[in-house]
């Protein structure tokens, strides 16, 4: 459940939901609620909507400059989930772009084939909200900055810069997923993916699934033109052991 913090123009009273009850809204106190409930909200003129961090027009820049100047071959970190309970290790303020409090806390961490470290993406809870990291793209975040463009707008800073700002994120990482279909096709062992959002996996995966299939038919061909081979030269050793015989007797 993807959710968005939110500050009541009216009171209402908590709502019993299937993923549990809402917070009552009580103007002018913060809370969250899940996005499908915050924008029937919304356009009901019954709430204003508190954009996340990243989606301020000053971190989008800085995560346009990460996306083009220092991660030029791979994504920009995402966000990192929630700590480990009982992991107590001081989160390194270097590991991610953007401010860090030193009070957070060491979140879980992986390693590749190659034994690089990464993070990995929490795609939804808190990704969205006002405590959200300000320079990390969640996994959604495109479905999510449109449509509160389409039903906040008027809560968020500029949203016309915002809507081009987001524009050319989504092109430069539009390159790369086309990089990287490349390094696939020239025969790379994969493509490192952490960081990509659900759009660009929804955009590429038949692309992707169609380039897969064509490298196991060519293994297969390659496979099946190694098996004739076999077959045929064992053949041709059983005649010539034949005609061997035949010249013997």
């Amino acid at each position: 459940m993807q959710l968005v913090t939110i500050v009541p123009r009216q009171r209402l009273e908590r709502l019993d939901l299937l993923g549990g009850p809402t917070n009552a809204l009580i103007p002018p106190s913060r809370t969250t609620l899940p996005l499908w409930l915050a924008l029937l909200l919304k356009r009901q003129r019954r709430i204003n909507v508190i954009p996340p961090p990243w989606l301020d027009p000053e971190n989008l820049r800085e995560i346009l400059d990460l996306e083009t100047t220092h991660f030029q071959d791979e994504f920009s970190p995402p966000a990192p989930l929630p700590p480990l309970e009982g992991d107590t290790l001081p989160f390194p303020r270097h590991s991610l772009p953007g401010s860090r409090s030193r009070n957070q806390i060491q979140p879980a961490r992986e390693f590749d084939a190659e034994g690089k470290m990464f993070y990995l993406s929490e795609p939804f809870l808190n990704s969205c909200t006002a405590d959200a990291p300000p320079a990390s793209l969640p996994y959604h975040w495109y479905e999510f900055s449109h449509l509160l463009l389409d039903a906040a707008s008027d809560d968020l800073v500029n949203a016309d810069l915002i809507s081009n700002l987001l524009r050319d994120i989504r092109e430069v990482r539009q390159a790369k997923m086309r990089r990287g279909y490349n390094a696939i096709t020239d025969g790379s062992e994969g493509v490192r993916l952490d960081g990509v959002g659900a759009m660009e996996v929804s955009e590429s995966r038949g692309f992707i699934a169609g380039v897969m299939g064509g490298l196991k038919n060519i293994g297969r061909s390659r496979e099946q033109a190694r098996r004739e081979a076999a077959e045929e030269e064992r053949d041709s050793r059983m005649r010539q052991d034949d005609e061997e015989d035949e010249d013997m007797t």
